[in-house]
């Protein structure tokens, strides 16, 4: 891995993947390079798979400064935004698809009021054009390379005219965003998925297994 001060982009490790038994020396391991450390949390019911929350989150901020993200795979996520903050939340990540666009819209004002970075998620399935209203309203945008919920999936190809399309909309606006891309990424894919636009990558399955 390249060490921080070296990269051109900024790296975001997905701690799904992690050994949880031996967490602190996991946390450890990515110290270097990680910008960011990815918190992925499912509900079962948005996504069908079940992990972890609040309580990591806590324990994680208990270990390391890096900032921590999380990405919250789950239903109603209005309800839980300031305890994941409490906790130590860096950055909170909603998915487009987890309410209305209305719904969606006040959950980002709510998030902003705290004074952490807010990122919206977009689906593999969902059009770019659904999402282009709240580019100017956000800090990050999550595109999914592969569907949520588990790990170590393969990556889907498309993703990268999808990121070119983000780039040429943000780029002729001008608006302050970065597109960040998480699922299936590798030495394979990275490099084409930055030229395509991505300010940040994220990788879990290719660290801890």
């Amino acid at each position: 891995m390249v060490n921080k001060k070296d990269k051109t982009y900024e790296l975001s490790v997905s701690i799904l993947d992690a050994d949880f038994t031996h967490l602190e020396d996991e946390i450890r391991k990515i110290e270097p390079y990680a910008d960011f450390i990815q918190i992925d949390v499912m509900d079962g019911h948005f996504v069908p798979n079940i992990s972890f929350g609040i309580p990591i989150v806590r324990a994680i901020k208990t270990i390391t400064d890096i900032p921590l993200e999380a990405h919250l795979m789950i239903q109603e996520p209005q309800r839980y935004i300031k305890d994941f903050i409490d906790a130590g939340s860096n950055c909170i990540i909603i998915h487009y698809e987890s309410e209305s666009s209305i719904e969606i819209l006040n959950i980002i004002k709510e998030i902003k009021k705290y004074g952490v970075e807010v990122g919206l998620a977009v689906n593999p399935d969902t059009p770019i054009k659904n999402i282009t209203n709240f580019l100017k309203n956000i800090d990050l945008l999550l595109v999914m390379s592969v569907f949520p919920g588990f790990g170590g999936q393969k990556f889907i190809k498309k993703t990268y005219e999808r990121i070119r399309k983000i780039r040429r909309i943000i780029d002729s606006e001008d608006i302050k965003v970065k597109v960040e891309v998480d699922g299936g990424i590798n030495l394979n894919n990275a490099h084409k998925l930055l030229k395509a636009g991505t300010d940040i990558l994220v990788v879990g399955s290719a660290i801890y297994k």
